[in-house]
């Protein structure tokens, strides 16, 4: 009908007998050469290796068990504190998931958190840590412990869930936390996904009294306009920019550059990933808002981040 229509393909290979005895394990290791292909970037092709039956095989073990873990809920918060620059305060903290199985140690996010988002697992996932972050934040400011600042991160997937924000809004009501002590975190990639969603979700979240950041920022592709229009409160520097911040005169003009926008905005800025007096001392120089990261401390269980607040609400660098 007067269209020109472009195919590209995708093509997994298997050789006979190496790759398989019979027609059917031929096929079945095609077709995981052919995913494998999708996964590098589609328009080629690979050659099946016995290393992709063995990734598939660790994957699906570990889907087994993630699904397993989301049943006996054998998930842990941990709090990690976001420090004042400028006074040493702990301002607030960042609630973070880990895995805890029954036997073993703590599995770290990077290893679980790509599948749940694959999976669909995050969902669950994400709401049993802002259930919990909420209950225990409230606790603590029920028990004279200040009135610290919590964040929560939203994973994409959570982010385009349709009855998100009755979700947010039940959270708070069953714990009692008051709305302007939760922060809710999305990734700069996630925010620009779809931007008519995304400026209406942010207007109906912010309308509840809760403030909002973008997570990750100077790694995605922001539309300064976009931004502008965004319901936001706050960006958090990407942890890649501070690492060599001291070292490559890039990252710090990057950093620089983020840190004047975002108070041109009149939005706070927070750094992720400080880990040196020199990555510290240079954010101050830059007039960054907020630190976080090992320099300061490491994220901690709920009964350590309950003696850090009693303990005072300064935290010297380590």
């Amino acid at each position: 009908r007067g269209h020109d229509l472009y195919v590209t393909c995708s093509i997994g290979i298997t050789l006979h007998p190496n790759d398989g005895a019979d027609l059917e394990t031929l096929v079945k290791n095609a077709d995981m050469a052919m995913y494998r292909a999708k996964e590098q970037g589609r328009n080629t092709y690979r050659l099946f290796t016995p290393a992709m039956n063995q990734r598939a095989r660790r994957r699906q073990e570990l889907l087994t068990a993630l699904r397993q873990a989301v049943e006996r809920q054998e998930f842990r918060v941990f709090y990690q504190p976001q420090v004042d620059l400028g006074s040493g305060r702990v301002a607030g903290m960042e609630a973070l998931v880990r895995w805890q199985p029954p036997q073993g140690d703590l599995v770290p996010p990077g290893q679980f958190i790509p599948l749940a988002e694959d999976t669909g697992l995050i969902v669950p996932i994400g709401l049993m840590v802002l259930e919990t972050a909420c209950r225990q934040t409230a606790a603590w400011v029920r028990s004279g412990q200040g009135r610290p600042r919590l964040a929560v991160n939203l994973s994409a997937r959570q982010f385009s869930q349709p009855d998100l924000v009755e979700q947010v809004v039940r959270v708070l009501a069953e714990t009692g936390l008051d709305p302007e002590l939760l922060e809710l975190e999305i990734t700069e990639s996630t925010a620009m996904a779809n931007l008519d969603a995304t400026s209406e979700t942010l207007r109906r979240l912010h309308a509840q009294g809760l403030s909002l950041s973008l997570d990750d920022f100077g790694t995605g592709y922001s539309s300064l306009s976009y931004l502008r229009r965004f319901a936001i409160d706050g960006l958090k520097i990407d942890r890649s920019f501070i690492r060599d911040l001291a070292s490559d005169s890039g990252e710090a003009a990057i950093t620089q550059t983020i840190i004047a926008m975002g108070h041109n905005l009149r939005l706070k800025v927070i750094a992720e990933g400080v880990e040196t007096r020199e990555q510290l001392e240079f954010l101050r120089a830059l007039g960054c808002d907020y630190g976080q990261g090992y320099l300061f401390s490491p994220p901690l269980s709920a009964e350590d981040m309950t003696r850090l607040l009693r303990a005072g609400d300064r935290l010297s660098p380590a």
